[in-house]
């Protein structure tokens, strides 16, 4: 079987869905591996087959809420992360907790908000990581005094 990420390159460039899946599956690849979790261990978290998890990282199918629900589980994120992470979710339409912190009078679009999203997209830091460098953003931008 061929991986069609490899064979229909021109395809998934032009289809922002097939785009979309892409990215998906490897953000969910990139997480796993971080996680040293194997395909083997991930089915058994989720509940999963392991040639399902293969293919919906390899963007081959287009996995189910509670199937993203168990995968963003077992790598330690929320749904919402996972999906904002790969584009599936604009994080300023009122799901993110940044746009929640904003407020009434505020915008998600802040430096603030960009930055952290930036943090939460890095596929280099894992999720205790990502929380100690927001945490340690935070401190540093919650006091307008400080400067």
């Amino acid at each position: 079987m061929t991986d069609r990420r490899s064979g229909d390159t021109g395809r998934a460039g032009s289809d922002p869905w097939l785009s979309q899946m892409d990215a998906l599956g490897g953000f969910i690849r990139a997480q796993r591996q971080l996680a040293k979790l194997s395909l083997r261990e991930m089915a058994s978290m989720t509940s999963v087959s392991n040639a399902y998890l293969s293919q919906i990282e390899r963007g081959l199918h287009q996995p189910s809420l509670k199937v993203l629900r168990a995968i963003a589980e077992a790598l330690n994120l929320t749904t919402e992360q996972m999906l904002a992470q790969t584009g599936w979710v604009n994080s300023g339409n009122g799901w993110s907790d940044t746009s929640a912190r904003a407020g009434a009078g505020g915008s998600a679009a802040t430096p603030e908000a960009d930055t952290e999203s930036c943090i939460r997209r890095d596929p280099r830091l894992s999720p205790p990581q990502r929380q100690a460098l927001l945490s340690v953003y935070r401190s540093f931008v919650s006091d307008p005094a400080a400067d």
